[in-house]
């Protein structure tokens, strides 16, 4: 049992977000994610955490707020800005660490995503992260505009966020997103969910079915887990210890 399940939770493909974001950096392009979901679970708030570490990491990142949907979206960017750059104050005579990239409300989310990669290539930036408005996955208007957005701007990673509170509610948005995103893509090779961020991980105690039924249904890999409130509560996920916890 233990063996299969190590085999389930360990996706056919690993995603190595610093090496994949060098070769880009060597090649003088950003490395960009696009974060999708559903309404609530929390993607600007674990945006801003995946930025935290990057810039741990010693990357410049420039945050594109595309959810020109919802109110005070551009506005809680704008604080995760103001925040982690106090964290991480440049050095002298250089720019900040993290930059928000911005045009308001009410426009093209995907244009806007284009002239934030257009922007980030010119000033050398090293990651653009592409913050979406929170859509249901049976919002069909909402769906184009997001299958729009990744074939545009062809994203290195589309991260998918969801709930780990949710369970198989989040299985059944994450399979929807996968089946929007195909049937509102017009090439040949649709361009689907490439991970998962899982938030509020620290909340479900023993109740990680839904971790293992999201990679088994994608075969697309948990890139990170969302532990805590703070900006540090992001982890990787740690495959042999979800499988103990279910077991046990």
């Amino acid at each position: 049992m233990e063996d299969s399940l190590v085999q389930i939770l360990s996706p056919k493909r690993r995603v190595d977000i610093l090496r994949d974001v060098m070769a880009a950096r060597d090649k003088g392009q950003p490395y960009v994610i696009t974060f999708c979901g559903v309404n609530g679970v929390g993607k600007s708030t674990n945006l801003a955490k995946v930025c935290f570490w990057l810039m741990e990491n010693g990357l410049r990142v420039l945050i594109a707020g595309c959810d020109t949907f919802r109110a005070g979206a551009v506005e809680q960017l704008r604080t995760h800005t103001k925040h982690l750059n106090s964290l991480h104050p440049p050095q002298e005579g250089h720019p900040p660490m993290v930059t928000l990239y911005e045009r308001g409300y009410d426009k093209d989310a995907a244009n806007i995503a284009m002239e934030a990669i257009q922007y980030a290539r010119q000033q050398s930036f090293d990651v653009v992260l592409v913050d979406t408005a929170g859509r249901m996955q049976n919002n069909e208007p909402l769906m184009r505009a997001l299958a729009k957005l990744i074939r545009v701007n062809s994203p290195d990673l589309v991260l998918f966020v969801g709930e780990a509170l949710v369970g198989n509610e989040a299985v059944d948005q994450l399979l929807h997103f996968n089946q929007a995103l195909v049937d509102h893509s017009e090439e040949g090779c649709p361009r689907t969910i490439d991970g998962i961020l899982l938030t509020k991980f620290d909340t479900v105690d023993d109740k990680v079915g839904a971790a293992i039924s999201m990679t088994y249904i994608t075969g697309q890999p948990i890139v990170f887990v969302g532990t805590g409130q703070t900006y540090t509560d992001l982890r990787t996920l740690n495959v042999h210890a979800v499988i103990s916890v279910l077991l046990k």
